[in-house]
């Protein structure tokens, strides 16, 4: 049999697999990083409320599955009804299966926490008690995190009195979590009585405990340092170390009427967020990055360019 040499089709074909080598080069260089993308819920429940809109569940998993996303942070009381039991096996069973059926992992669920620091010590022992369902439940469907939110008002406390309360709360959860292997990692926000730098620290070094981390998130780490575009300062101040996982969002550096930080999707923003992912690829960070895409009108462009930005900064070299 003759074979006719093509030059044409040889150079197209050559040009083919070179480009194919390069992008199994990137993202295998991508995933060196040990970084987890995921979509949050919060985004598409925000948006859904806020700008009238409906966002099928089975729509954004399928969005999420086909743009690479490795998974979900579920949020409470949406699409239908909140979470589970962790005692009704059929449907703890049938909420991992839907995810499961579109390859993406639940790493995590938002939790609040506004009994963890309450005044009456009855009512802290009841959020402890409330945590550790909610730890069954994560251990269930495989989660990696639980995100609290402390949330609420003082409550005739003094803002050191809720520290210590908050605290001491927190601790004792850490240790019930990390027993089951997932690990706890809170976020202050703006609008919260907890709500500056100073306090994360205080959360932090009061709680003492290796299982309770931060929750990274550029829009609000932006409004603690001043609103300058920079979050990443007071990030590097915190210390990679301390940091479970991301909220990725831009911001302007305001806040939304009645809201809390204003999130704009990455790249629309002052944040300078390729500064935010070079301090954490430097310091080593590894776990997972949820892109934030809380009362944006478009949660799944901004979900996009969240993803595509994390994707980049990974694939460069560190150093």
């Amino acid at each position: 049999m003759q074979v006719s040499f093509d030059r044409r089709g040889f150079l197209k074909m050559a040009t083919t697999a070179c480009m194919a080598l390069a992008a199994t080069e990137t993202q295998a260089a991508w995933r060196r990083t040990g970084w987890k993308t995921a979509i949050g819920l919060n985004g598409f429940q925000s948006a859904g409320q806020q700008y009238k809109q409906t966002f099928p569940i089975w729509e954004i998993l399928d969005f999420a599955a086909r743009e690479g996303f490795d998974g979900v942070e579920l949020v409470s009381d949406w699409p239908q009804g909140g979470y589970p039991e962790p005692t009704n096996a059929s449907r703890v069973r049938a909420l991992r299966r839907l995810y499961d059926a579109y390859g993406l992992t639940i790493f995590s669920m938002q939790l609040g926490a506004d009994g963890a620091f309450a005044p009456d010590e009855a009512i802290r022992r009841d959020w402890i008690h409330g945590f550790r369902d909610r730890v069954a439940l994560a251990k269930q469907l495989g989660c990696e995190c639980l995100g609290i939110w402390p949330g609420g008002g003082l409550r005739g406390q003094t803002i050191d009195q809720a520290l210590d309360r908050l605290a001491t709360s927190l601790r004792e959860a850490a240790g019930i979590a990390q027993d089951s292997g997932i690990l706890t990692a809170f976020e202050i926000e703006p609008p919260f009585v907890f709500n500056t730098e100073d306090h994360v620290r205080r959360i932090l070094s009061q709680t003492a405990h290796p299982n309770l981390k931060a929750i990274y998130d550029p829009s609000h780490y932006d409004l603690m340092n001043g609103s300058l575009g920079r979050p990443h300062e007071m990030l590097a101040r915190i210390g990679v170390e301390n940091i479970g996982y991301l909220h990725l969002t831009d911001t302007d550096g305001t806040l939304r009427n009645g809201g809390t930080s204003k999130h704009l999707a990455c790249g629309d923003g002052h944040a300078q967020i390729g500064e935010s992912l070079r301090v954490l690829r430097e310091g080593g960070f590894r776990g997972w990055i949820m892109i934030d895409a809380w009362e944006i009108p478009d949660p799944y462009d901004a979900s996009r360019k969240g993803l595509n930005m994390v994707q980049e900064a990974g694939r460069r070299r560190r150093g």
